[in-house]
């Protein structure tokens, strides 16, 4: 797939179980079936039995609902560590070698962080659209920043997350969020703070 382009997945029923090992750090693992929320056009993709290993950075939003239900949603990065070929019993990179290329991805990814202008900083929001107040925050998604600004920022609103917006040569776009003035003026606030 070219660069800039998106899937979209949905998955299935999983199994998320974490286990508290410090005050501040959980151990995670999940296992589920995701698919295609399409069809995949005929003759593309990689063929099956194909498999990839990926490392995943990102943020993951709680809100408590009641006393056993919690709302989720992560947004971040996934580097693609390494891959076996369907007609292959080997990855294409030995263990120490995936070691060694984590170990590079995440010094890159540290130095890009450092390296950020001011400019990518949490951006807050603050309007009404259509009688409503809304407060909250844009957060950048920081590979998407360049020259101090972000395409794509994850929106948080009254305390409740929105998804990501990402600004296209087709305007601001989010996924389930209607209606679009609501985009757009979200969209405006951002512009305004880079101005």
């Amino acid at each position: 797939m070219q660069v800039g382009r998106s899937h979209k997945w949905n998955y299935d029923k999983g199994i998320w179980q974490e286990r508290k090992a410090t005050p501040d750090q959980w151990d995670i693992t999940y296992s589920v079936t995701k698919r295609r929320a399409g069809k995949a056009p005929e003759g593309s993709g990689v063929p099956v039995g194909t498999g990839y290993h990926w490392f995943i950075l990102s943020h993951q939003f709680v809100h408590k609902l009641n006393a056993n239900d919690y709302s989720t949603a992560m947004t971040g990065i996934k580097l693609k560590i390494a891959h076996k070929r369907a007609d292959k019993d080997k990855w294409n990179i030995s263990e120490a070698a995936k070691r060694k290329l984590l170990i590079k991805l995440l010094k890159e990814f540290i130095i890009s962080l450092e390296k950020e202008p001011e400019k990518t900083e949490v951006i807050p929001l603050n309007f009404t659209f259509q009688s409503k107040v809304y407060k909250g925050r844009a957060v950048p998604m920081l590979t998407t920043c360049a020259n101090g600004i972000c395409q794509d920022l994850d929106i948080t609103l009254n305390d409740q997350h929105f998804g990501i917006i990402r600004c296209t040569k087709n305007g601001w776009r989010m996924t389930n969020i209607k209606p679009q003035q609501l985009v757009n003026t979200i969209g405006e606030q951002i512009a305004l703070w880079y101005e």
